[in-house]
């Protein structure tokens, strides 16, 4: 279980730690300092290098979650509503992901492509909505992860 567990909060903190790093500290900067083309391009190729890292992440959250479900509680009917409510935050989380990875961030390579700036700012704005939902979603599962089986 140990091993299981290391995974899940070694990938939890590099999803969620990245989300909070582009949305706390590298959008402001970029906001302030790029013109839209160089900003657009800039969150592209963040995205090229980030979302991979957040497919690796999905795979063995769930793996591990799974796992220690499983192995720990029995499945479902043994688990805390602490596990409940993280599997459920968790899902919605890899939804919004799913619906970022394939619409609006092939659509904001395409405008980028095209050099079509306004297009872009639009879909890196649905993007951007989007990673703050999820942020939030990852800052309460975390909460709840850490501190839920306190809780009765």
């Amino acid at each position: 279980m140990a091993i299981a567990l290391t995974l899940h909060i070694l990938a939890a903190v590099i999803w969620v730690g990245g989300m909070f790093f582009a949305w706390m500290i590298l959008r402001p900067v970029a906001v302030e300092l790029l013109e839209p083309p160089q900003r657009l391009t800039l969150w592209y190729r963040l995205f090229q290098r980030f979302f991979p890292w957040v497919w690796a992440t999905i795979i063995v959250l769930l793996g591990s979650g799974l796992w220690m479900l499983f192995a720990v509680y029995g499945g479902m009917g043994g688990a805390g509503w602490h596990i409940h409510l993280m599997l459920l935050t968790g899902i919605a989380m890899i939804a919004i992901f799913l619906h970022l990875w394939f619409a609006p961030y092939p659509r904001l390579g395409r405008a980028i492509a095209g050099q079509d700036w306004p297009a872009g700012g639009k879909q890196l704005g649905q993007i951007r909505r989007m990673i703050g939902i999820n942020l939030i979603l990852g800052l309460i599962t975390v909460a709840i992860a850490s501190g839920g089986r306190f809780i009765s």
